[in-house]
């Protein structure tokens, strides 16, 4: 269908003062989702979590799907 699209998100979390996730960062990628993963890899190595989402929608007929998580490692919080 037209005007269809795919988005791939990174989100990045660190611990707030009660120990709780919170997002410190998100970008979206654009690229393959094993690149995605790797990226996510590379920043938990820094942060309390990180997380890969894919959404998939059409805007032209209001769609946007519902999040899928390609990949997700230690704690995270919201990321909607």
């Amino acid at each position: 269908m037209p005007g269809a699209f795919t988005s791939i998100s990174i989100f990045a979390f660190d611990l707030d003062d009660s120990g709780q996730p919170v997002r410190a960062w998100e970008t979206v990628f654009h690229g393959e989702e094993a690149g995605a993963v790797e990226e996510a890899r590379e920043a938990a190595r820094t942060h309390a979590g990180a997380l890969v989402v894919k959404r998939e929608g059409h805007p032209a007929v209001g769609e946007v799907g519902d999040p899928v998580i390609l990949f997700q490692t230690g704690k995270i919080g919201d990321f909607n």
